[in-house]
């Protein structure tokens, strides 16, 4: 008697037949995946894949960071870290242009990490990827000083 099934990342579907654990692969010529197949086909339902909560975090985190890093190569700083260790330049434009950086960094990632606790607490709905960085904050580059 099937109990549960779930499908894996690889398609791969984990079944509790008679209190056993089984992977069954993604063949349709397998006994148990028959077996599914029919236990299905009574109305039963096999739980899609979902993904571990700290993978989709990661996910997350990576793209933020990612958005970020992109801002600072729009000034030619290799990296977000780089243009923030610019915050005490002796150079007027470097220093502004950090200064705001790790004003919009900080925003950014207090929005990111406040939303994300929501997602994970079910407070709210899981946005794509994309969707959630269009919702942090906008940055706007300092104007360069003007020559005397």
């Amino acid at each position: 008697m099937i109990e549960a099934a779930k499908y894996t990342e690889s398609g791969a579907i984990v079944a509790v037949i008679n209190s056993v654990e089984v992977i069954v692969p993604d063949d349709v010529d397998n006994g148990h995946r028959q077996m599914l197949a029919g236990w299905e086909a009574s109305g039963n339902l096999i739980e899609p894949y979902s993904m571990p909560v700290a993978t989709i975090i990661s996910a997350y985190r990576t793209a933020v960071q990612s958005l970020i890093d992109a801002r600072a190569a729009e000034r030619q700083y290799d990296s977000g870290a780089t243009l923030a260790s610019y915050v005490s330049s002796t150079v007027p434009e470097w220093q502004d242009e950090a200064r705001a950086f790790v004003a919009w960094r900080d925003a950014v990632w207090a929005y990111a990490l406040t939303e994300l606790d929501k997602v994970q607490a079910g407070e709210r709905q899981q946005p794509t990827v994309e969707a959630f960085l269009a919702e942090l904050p906008a940055f706007e580059w300092p104007e360069a000083p003007t020559a005397a």
